[in-house]
């Protein structure tokens, strides 16, 4: 069965954002009539939001469908094991025109109890910032429950969080339980579990269209907080180019830094798909009787199955993903 899969492409599903811009559509090329593109799902699993592949023979089937058919030889056995038929991770690129919400992410304990969904561990890698952009990542200062009550109370919250200038090629780690945002003029590629779960503490007092301001969750993220997080969220990586440089490692997925200006022989070892988010330039990713092209803003799934393939760039820059 294996001998069928090939690297899959497939069709982004947008999504309009009160706080999206033009971005998805003039840097990455992203084809919509939707006048604030906030979010580009490159690989989702999200119920009612399913990716379909648009390229080679399996082009018109769902991620669903794939992992229906082809089981662990799509995600790799141990996935497979403990997935099932839901693919783990849901991956996107965003787009903020204007500032996000400040929000946080409930655990997997706390997700599955309430929402019967995974937690949502995540992260960021900054492909584009204009000058002066800010992430807010965590708290500027040791916070407690109290304390953090009262600025939330107050609508001061902006003294207490902490607010980090970016540029390309800058990584975070947003742990659950995490308060955080995107700020106006940032652009990310993010990488985190397969869950939609937000909770939303403040949204700088906007309101929509009809004049109506987004629903919060503050009594639902007090309990999701963890008040006590070091500040390790900040990731440093090497950039040796033709060759995978780890950036993040954690229970729920891998990131590796990948920069190629020749061809590279790859051998997937992991028992794992491995997704290729191309943040920069084009490449060929090349396996037995098969080549797909991947240019800057593209996502690829390479199947588990697939153990031998070759990346052939002049110059090419890859976000690797596996779990």
């Amino acid at each position: 069965m294996s001998n069928t899969l090939y690297p899959i492409k497939f069709t982004p599903i947008l999504k309009d954002k009160i706080w999206g811009g033009q971005k998805l559509k003039t840097i990455l090329n992203k084809n919509s009539d939707l006048p604030n593109v906030g979010e580009s799902w490159e690989l989702s699993d999200v119920e009612g939001d399913t990716s379909i592949v648009c390229n080679g023979s399996l082009k018109g089937q769902s991620l669903k469908q794939l992992l229906d058919t082809y089981k662990e030889d799509l995600i790799g056995l141990q996935n497979y094991r403990i997935f099932q038929n839901k693919f783990p991770l849901l991956i996107k690129f965003i787009d903020a025109k204007e500032d996000l919400s400040i929000q946080l992410h409930p655990n997997d304990e706390l997700a599955a109890k309430r929402h019967n969904s995974f937690g949502k561990t995540e992260m960021w890698y900054v492909f584009q910032a204009d000058k002066d952009s800010n992430l807010i990542v965590g708290f500027n200062q040791e916070m407690t429950p109290e304390k953090y009550l009262k600025h939330l109370n107050d609508k001061t919250l902006t003294k207490i969080l902490n607010f980090d200038k970016v540029k390309e090629g800058d990584t975070y780690f947003v742990e659950v339980g995490r308060v955080h945002a995107i700020g106006a003029g940032v652009m990310v590629a993010e990488i985190q579990q397969t869950s939609d779960i937000t909770y939303r503490v403040y949204d700088w007092d906007r309101v929509d269209g009809d004049g109506n301001e987004r629903e919060l969750h503050n009594d639902l993220a007090i309990e999701a907080f963890d008040f006590d997080m070091p500040d390790n969220f900040r990731i440093t990586y090497d950039k040796t180019p033709n060759q995978s440089n780890e950036m993040v490692s954690c229970p729920y997925f891998t990131t590796n830094y990948l920069k190629i200006n020749q061809t590279v022989k790859k051998v997937n070892k992991h028992d794992s798909f491995i997704i290729y988010m191309c943040v920069d330039g084009e490449a060929e990713i090349i396996t037995e009787g098969f080549s797909e092209s991947i240019k800057k803003g593209e996502t690829i799934l390479l199947p588990a199955a697939i153990e031998n393939y070759e990346i052939s760039s002049k110059n090419v820059t890859l976000l690797e993903v596996y779990v």
